[in-house]
């Protein structure tokens, strides 16, 4: 069987293709042609190059194979990535936003952004590394300007607290967020269910409106994706 590539009926920038097996897997078009972020197979097709999004390395991949109807981010937007890690689905979204979008993305670990810096954003020049604690939101204003998403994934208590701090600073009057929800960094004696309501409690506190839950099992246990709009 030929490989073959269509656009996400859904979601521009994110795409289906089918392998030579029959399988079909998400990708995103790749802004670094011929670079590979963490080992993810690179496919080339009609004179583009596209990456291959594996689902059990990321989150937001996991959430629209799980049925999420909104991804907020689009082409040319200015993302706040909060938690970036490595920069595996950071990179993702790089490709999704586009040489002139831009993904500001914060992380904590200095071995993460080590790797982030050297494997990622050397190859892609339009997101931006900060060495910073998401908690703290103020000791990195000066490097960021007003975006239109923010995208948070940290293994840290009170991450919808964190979120909309951030977004209080940084978000763009009816921006949107996505919070991937860790059940078992908040608090390994409730059932995620309950954490994923309180969570959801304190973004609707903060001003936001929930558009949708997507628990993520298989891909990640004890794991949801938030999105929700900013209405105040």
């Amino acid at each position: 069987m030929a490989i073959n590539v269509e656009p996400h009926p859904c979601f521009r920038e994110i795409f289906w293709i089918a392998l030579e097996d029959g399988t079909r897997r998400l990708a995103t078009t790749n802004l670094a042609p011929g670079h590979s972020v963490y080992g993810e197979r690179l496919v080339k097709f009609q004179g583009m190059e596209y990456r291959v999004w594996d689902a059990f390395r990321s989150k937001l991949a996991a959430a629209i194979l799980k049925g999420l109807e909104t991804v907020p981010i689009q082409l040319n937007h200015k993302v706040l990535y909060l938690g970036a890690a490595s920069g595996t689905t950071a990179s993702h979204v790089s490709d999704i936003v586009g040489e002139k979008g831009h993904v500001y993305c914060v992380e904590f670990a200095a071995r993460s952004i080590r790797d982030l810096v050297n494997n990622v954003c050397a190859f892609r020049m339009n997101m931006s590394p900060i060495l910073a604690d998401a908690r703290l939101p103020e000791r990195y204003a000066s490097l960021m300007e007003k975006v239109e998403d923010i995208y948070c994934d940290i293994a840290q208590p009170e991450q919808a607290r964190v979120l909309a701090d951030n977004a209080d600073l940084f978000l763009k009057d009816q921006g949107w967020v996505m919070l991937a929800v860790k059940a078992q960094s908040i608090d390994v004696t409730k059932k995620p269910s309950d954490v994923y309501k309180e969570e959801v409690s304190t973004l609707k506190d903060r001003g936001f409106r929930i558009e949708q839950v997507v628990q993520l099992e298989p891909y990640d246990k004890a794991h949801a994706m938030i999105v929700a709009e900013k209405t105040l």
